[in-house]
């Protein structure tokens, strides 16, 4: 399944639209907060999905009955741009684990490139429903190998992708090699630059929210 969020208005639109903002996008707290709230509302449409148990809580004036999610899912991102996308998920989902990865572009004399997994720290991903956490899905190169990497190594039930922003190419790669991976995303530009960069997007995610890199 494919959910967009900004099909529906919300104010999940304001928190988006400041961090496209090439003005407001320089307040490097504003970003990373934005990015945070982004995935806290994404979170929450992910739990819609759960399964829920019925529990009995007692009250200072009696018992009532509420409905509450029984699958924790194990928060994972790609270092260093999702970082705090992972936040508002594991905001929300607040008794979750979480797992990191390591996953680079590795530029080629002939300009093409190759995803480089250098490290992924996770807890047993046997039998857990997964939500992978990345700012931008551009080519999706890099969700997909980590995600097949993953699925090889733990016999993982379910797979969460969430973004901020996608391209139509990356979701189409996603789809086409992860076809059961459920795709949650903020938004989705049509476009992108020769470097594989989103068009209009935002510009390098990690840079704007940690410092440009060396």
């Amino acid at each position: 399944m494919l959910f967009i969020l900004n099909k529906t208005n919300s104010i999940g639109n304001r928190f988006l639209a400041e961090m496209r903002d090439v003005n407001i996008q320089q307040d490097r707290m504003r970003f990373r907060r934005n990015q945070e709230r982004l995935g806290e509302i994404l979170a929450y449409e992910i739990s819609k999905k759960s399964k829920y148990e019925l529990l009995e809580v007692q009250t200072p004036l009696g018992t009532c009955n509420v409905n509450v999610p029984t699958d924790q899912p194990v928060i994972a991102t790609i270092l260093r741009a999702g970082l705090p996308l992972q936040q508002g998920f594991l905001n929300f989902f607040d008794q979750s684990q979480a797992a990191f990865i390591t996953a680079y572009r590795k530029v080629k004399k002939s300009g093409d490139f190759i995803i480089k997994i250098d490290h992924i720290s996770t807890p047993n991903l046997d039998g857990a429903t997964i939500i992978l956490c990345d700012t931008m899905l551009a080519t999706g190169q890099s969700i997909v190998q980590v995600c097949k990497e993953l699925i090889a190594t733990y016999d993982i039930k379910a797979i969460h992708i969430a973004s901020v922003i996608a391209s139509t190419e990356g979701i189409d790669h996603v789809r086409a090699n992860l076809p059961k991976a459920h795709l949650w995303v903020c938004a989705v530009d049509e476009e992108m630059t020769t470097k594989a960069y989103i068009v209009p997007g935002l510009g390098d995610a990690g840079d704007l929210a940690f410092g440009e890199k060396v």
